[in-house]
């Protein structure tokens, strides 16, 4: 028998491209590759790549500079890069950099093995189409490797919003839903293989509108006919654009016990001019609204949602406006940034903010978040809740988890094993999780 062949993958950004290096893993499983943690013993090394943060591509250029010395030593070394800058950036990769060897954007990963067919073979392969065929139609579907017991599992991809700072549209294409019946079928695979929790993903996640039995199924159909797969006890979604929160998806977080009362909504900004340059197509009352509809359907739900601040135009008073909503509305998390120019997107035109400025204002901001974070943390303590315990902590006896909140929480004691559902009590917090004990 031939000697597997070794696959390093290092992966950068969104949930979903953590999925898409487990199928990539697994189209190059078919090959003979099996996965490896270090990029020293590899035969293949891929970088699954985002293009969302600040100089994605170089930091992309200055990650591949890095293996040069190894192709040196071993010139049967293949290189590749994978998602989106890959798809953002294509041929230009091949010419900035010579030892990479093929080049596959996030819709066309299926077709790995024959491109490292053709690496392997002298060739130079790039392939960034947005082809015809489903993708997940063309990988395995044998056995999957072991796992713990929470998964991704990608229900949607791509864009039709085209907001004026974002590339998706331009990386992951126009949105597209998978049909109920593989969704269905993978999450039976996961749940069969220990999976106990399932995250299903999208870029514009709620905007599914999957083939299903007498016509598409919604978001909130699909989560109902998941829930009733035995052994699957959580399922979360993310992520969520204001717009697609349809009414049966709001009444689903108040009577669908398995869907979890979480939920990460980004608004951007809290100034309706700027979310008209944004081009979000909703306003800062509208998204309050809904949050309202939302909680009265599910009173206990944690909130998540992403801000972009010194976004081109924006104002003082815009950012104040921003300010304002985040102290309405009230996040137990949050992610915010600087706003930084994408090539080819709209906003990149515009002039921007000062750069001391946005930092001031994103300052300000992230302490705010943060403290409503906190808020949310210490509201926990003496409370009981359900964590799904998913690996050892830093602590001997230790073990780490997630309360349906999606709270990190740990627990020292010996009895609880990975994969264990089990109610604690919180006692504490730090920055970053909860304390707990069993009850």
């Amino acid at each position: 028998m031939a000697e597997a062949k070794k696959l390093f993958i290092k992966t950068y950004g969104c949930q979903m491209n953590v999925y898409d290096s487990e199928r990539m893993a697994e189209a190059l499983g078919a090959s003979g590759y099996v996965t490896t943690t270090s990029a020293d013993d590899a035969d293949m090394i891929l970088l699954n790549t985002c293009h969302i943060r600040e100089k994605a591509a170089e930091k992309v250029y200055s990650e591949l500079g890095r293996f040069k010395a190894l192709k040196a030593a071993n010139p049967d070394l293949k290189i590749g890069v994978a998602g989106c800058v890959a798809q953002a950036e294509g041929e230009e990769i091949m010419r900035r950099q010579p030892l990479v060897d093929l080049v596959v954007g996030p819709q066309t990963y299926h077709r790995l093995p024959a491109m490292e067919k053709a690496v392997r073979a002298g060739a130079r392969a790039v392939d960034t189409e947005f082809p015809e065929e489903d993708k997940f139609e063309h990988l395995p579907r044998g056995p999957r490797a072991g796992r713990g017991p929470t998964a991704f599992l990608t229900v949607q991809e791509g864009c039709d919003k085209f907001c004026a700072f974002c590339v998706v549209p331009y990386t992951r294409g126009a949105e597209v839903s998978r049909p109920v019946a593989r969704i269905l079928g993978e999450a039976r695979d996961l749940v069969a293989r220990g999976v106990r929790e399932i995250t299903l993903l999208g870029q514009n996640v709620n905007a599914y509108h999957g083939a299903g039995e007498n016509g598409d199924w919604g978001l909130a159909r699909l989560i109902r006919d998941l829930a009733k797969i035995e052994g699957l006890e959580r399922i979360r979604f993310t992520t969520s654009h204001p717009n697609d929160m349809e009414d049966d998806l709001i009444a689903a977080h108040g009577d669908e016990p398995k869907l979890m009362p979480y939920l990460h909504l980004p608004v951007q900004s809290g100034s309706d001019r700027i979310l008209k340059a944004m081009n979000r197509k909703h306003t800062a009352e509208s998204y309050v609204r809904l949050i309202e509809r939302l909680r009265a359907a599910r009173p206990d739900l944690l909130l998540s949602g992403d801000f972009i601040v010194g976004f081109p135009g924006e104002t003082d008073q815009d950012f104040e406006d921003t300010l304002a909503l985040v102290r309405k509305v009230g996040y137990g998390q949050a992610y915010s940034f600087k706003y930084s120019a994408r090539p080819g997107t709209p906003a990149a035109e515009r002039a921007g903010v000062p750069d001391e400025v946005a930092s001031e204002r994103l300052q300000r901001l992230q302490a705010l978040l943060t403290e409503q974070q906190y808020a949310a943390q210490d509201a926990m303590i003496g409370r009981e809740v359900l964590v799904l315990f998913e690996k050892p902590g830093r602590e001997t006896g230790q073990m780490v988890g997630k309360s349906e909140y999606l709270h990190a929480v740990h627990v020292t004691d010996p009895t609880v094993q990975i994969g264990q559902i089990a109610r604690v009590r919180v006692t504490g917090r730090t920055s970053n999780s909860l304390a707990a004990e069993l009850v």
